[in-house]
This record gives structure tokens, C-alpha cells and sequence, in this order.
């Protein structure tokens, strides 16, 4: 017998007990499926959670202020101004692990157009704000140094507000909007950056100079304090912890703290909480991948056991098939082929399910879903290697029986 007439008997003999055959392929269904799910889900979360600390800037650390203290009562970190504009410029000008930084004082306020109005957040900021959260024109251009030491006003708009103020698809540059009944032209539109994690939109911010913020938009004035929070861009990834203990301890100098004394103030590191999103989302993947190793083991004795009964059911087959001539190996190798047949359409199946899934889900949550075709051929081909490594068993038994004994067998 040659290997594709032994397939085509394979084939046969599964397809004789159809409802059998699906129920036991069902483990490696369940376990493909799983695996496959797993991977799409898992990279998909990934990137999404990557995109929006992307959008947020690179390489990037936060420094808020100190907390309050009122009646005992403390406020959080920000509730205090403690960072003061020459912080800001030595912390700018003084670290080789830093790239730049920039302030962001932020208030509300409602613009309005020549016809329209809309309220949204006023962020008031030097132009290496943008270079520091990786955010380019989408249109026009941003405002400049000399705005900025001009107190120009001068406005970047980010898309959502150009949508509410003028509608889709409209260019803005060159028009004059007003917040606080201060006229201002529009000079640039910033390219959409999506939603922050807890929800926040990153476009719906008018951008204007840090100078002209206190000056027309801030209610009152904090002399030499930033009033909030300044983002810093580390020179590189792998910097990034270096930048913050460099910036922690410049700070800590600059305000003359003791050893002993508390920051008053608070750097973070946003590739820190990415890392602990992307934990979270690593746990989740190791219990899809144990609930499908565990489906693997099961399919693999599921298949085991039904190869047995299937020996026993077809013992008188075996022998007429010894007794014309078969060789050991050909019995061998039909039941072993059987069981692989099993696993393997299995696996393509639970491709398929895991698939289906997976785009269901990424739906549901708004994820990207990402396939990898490598780690669908792997899963497959593992369920195979499930067939063979569980299907031996049977398969021997089925070759060392004996021509005489089975063909007596009732």
C-alpha cells in the first residue's frame, strides 16, 4: 500500500462515524481555537494600549507638582505649585538624558467662531510641546518661539474642535476664533491623536502660547510657578529611568531639600504604567494559553481513547487485512494516519473558531486584531504532533495483533 491509499482508507474510516469523530476532535478544536484567540487578542491589546501611549509621546516623563496641606487634610500631587519656570529651563538645558520639555497649564473655556461655539480645554505651552508629545500639523504650522516670547495671539487647534467650530474637512488657518472675548488667529491644526486611556480626547484642546495663557487665559497669575503639570521627553528609550532619577535629583537640589526631606513634587514615567498595562494583558494571555494546553491534553487522550475502541470495534478487519497480505507497518501506519487526520482537521477547525473569535472580540472592545499565520501553522502543526504522540499507542496495539486471534474475534 502506498501512503495515499492509506490516507484515503483513514479518511473513510472517520468519516464512516461522523459524530464521533467531531466529538473527539472537539479538545483540539477548543485548544487551536484558544491558542489562536489568544495570540490575536493578546498582540491586538498590545498595540492598542501602545498606540495610545504613542499618541501620548515617546519616551516620556511627567513632572506634577507638590501636594496641599489644609487643616491636616493634604491634597494629591498638583494641588501645590512648586515648579517654578527656571526649574523648567534647567531641567530643559541641563541634562544630557534630556531631549526637551515643556509646561502644560490647562484651563476651559468656550470659543467661539464667526457662527458657532464650543467648549474645550485651552492648553497654554511652549512649541516644544509638540516635538516632546510627537504631534504634527496636520495643517498650517505651529506657533514659534518668538510667539511665544511675543505673547502672540496665536492658536492650534486640534481636529475635534475644527469639526465643532467649522465643520469636517475645513482648513481653519487664517481664522480668528475668541476665548475670553480675545480674539485669536488660527494657525495651525494639530493631526488627530485618538482618546487618552480613561477616555479623554487629546483633539478637542486649543493650543496657545504659554505667555499669552497667563496673560488672557489664566484667571490669575502665579509669578515665577508653573500652574501644571511639565512633560519631559528622555534622549532615548533605554533613558528614560536615567531621565527621571537625572530630573529627580536636579529638582530635589534646585528646591534645597534635605536627604531626609520628601519630594515635593512628583516625576512619573509613563513607560512604567505602559509596562504594567502590558503585564496585565500578558497575564491574560498565559491563562489562554494554559486553558489550551489543557484542551491539547485532554483532545490528545480523547483521541487515544477513541482509536482504542476503534481497534477493538475493527479487529476482524485488521485480521482479513493481515490474512491478504498486510504488513505490519501498513496497520501501523492506517491508524496512526487516522489519528494525525483527526488532529489535524481539528486544528484547522479550531483555527477557523479561534479566528472568529477573536474578530468578535476585537470588536466588542475596539481592538485591533492582529494574525499571525506563523502561530496558526504552529498550533495546527502542533495538534498533529497531539495525533501522532497520542495515536501511537492505538496504532501499535492494531499492528502486534495476531492474523488468527483477531480474524476468531466476535
Amino acid at each position: 500500500m502506498n501512503i495515499l491509499e492509506t490516507v484515503v482508507l483513514a479518511l473513510r474510516a472517520l468519516l464512516r462515524s461522523k459524530t464521533r469523530s467531531v466529538l473527539t476532535a472537539l479538545g483540539i478544536i477548543i485548544g487551536v481555537g484558544a491558542v489562536i484567540a489568544m495570540v490575536a487578542i493578546g498582540d491586538g491589546a498590545k498595540a492598542s494600549v501602545q498606540k495610545v501611549f504613542d499618541a501620548m509621546g515617546t519616551n516620556m516623563l511627567i513632572i506634577l507638582p507638590g501636594s496641599s496641606r489644609s487643616g491636616g487634610a493634604r491634597g494629591g500631587f498638583g494641588s501645590q505649585p512648586t515648579i517654578t519656570w527656571d526649574d523648567l529651563e534647567a531641567v530643559r538645558t541641563q541634562l544630557s538624558t534630556v531631549r526637551g520639555a515643556a509646561p502644560e497649564m490647562r484651563s476651559n473655556a468656550q470659543v467661539f467662531s464667526e457662527d458657532q461655539n464650543w467648549n474645550t480645554s485651552i492648553i497654554g505651552t511652549t512649541t516644544d510641546y509638540f516635538i516632546v508629545r510627537s504631534w504634527t500639523m496636520a495643517q498650517g504650522a505651529r506657533f514659534t518661539d518668538s510667539d511665544n516670547e511675543a505673547g502672540a495671539k496665536v492658536a492650534v487647534l486640534g481636529q475635534t474642535v475644527v469639526d465643532n467650530l467649522y465643520g469636517k474637512g475645513f482648513n481653519p488657518v487664517g481664522q480668528v476664533i475668541r476665548i475670553n472675548k480675545t480674539p485669536f488667529t488660527v494657525v495651525g491644526v494639530t493631526a488627530p491623536k485618538g482618546q487618552s486611556p480613561v477616555g479623554q480626547d487629546f483633539d478637542n484642546t486649543v493650543f496657545v502660547p504659554a505667555t499669552t495663557f497667563r496673560r488672557q487665559v489664566q484667571a490669575q497669575s502665579l509669578g515665577t510657578y508653573i500652574t501644571g503639570a511639565v512633560f519631559v521627553q528622555a534622549a532615548s528609550a533605554d533613558l528614560t529611568a536615567k531621565a527621571q532619577t537625572d530630573v529627580t535629583n536636579l529638582l530635589r537640589e534646585r528646591h534645597r531639600l534635605g536627604e531626609d526631606d520628601p519630594n515635593d513634587f512628583d516625576v512619573r514615567n509613563l513607560a512604567e504604567v505602559a509596562s504594567g498595562q502590558q503585564q496585565s494583558t500578558e497575564t491574560l494571555s498565559l491563562l489562554l494559553a494554559a486553558i489550551a494546553a489543557v484542551s491539547l491534553v485532554v483532545g490528545g487522550i480523547g483521541i487515544m481513547n477513541i482509536m482504542l475502541v476503534s481497534v477493538t470495534e475493527r479487529t476482524r478487519e485488521i485480521g482479513v487485512r493481515v490474512a491478504v497480505g498486510a504488513r505490519p507497518r501498513d496497520i501501523l501506519a492506517q491508524f496512526l494516519i487516522e489519528a494525525l487526520t483527526l488532529a489535524v482537521l481539528g486544528g484547522i477547525i479550531g483555527a477557523a473558531v479561534g479566528l472568529g473569535v477573536a474578530k468578535l472580540l476585537a470588536a466588542q472592545f475596539g481592538w485591533p486584531m492582529l494574525v499571525r499565520p506563523d502561530v496558526a501553522l504552529l498550533a495546527i502543526g502542533f495538534s498533529g504532533l497531539v495525533g501522532v504522540v497520542f495515536g501511537l499507542y492505538p496504532a501499535r496495539k492494531a499492528s502486534l495483533l495476531d492474523p488468527i486471534d483477531a480474524l476468531r474475534y466476535e
